[in-house]
């Protein structure tokens, strides 16, 4: 039994040290574009 939970302690720590890893080095910034509309004012 506790063969099994040092195992889960093991797999999360290495899952949380993967999703901060991914977090610095991954691409996770949203893409920019400029949006322009005509607005016609009534007056």
């Amino acid at each position: 039994m506790l063969r099994i939970l040092k195992l889960l302690v093991f797999l999360l720590v290495i899952g949380f040290v993967a999703l901060v890893g991914y977090a610095y080095l991954g691409n996770l910034a949203p893409e920019k574009t400029d949006v322009s509309e005509e607005v016609t004012l009534d007056g």
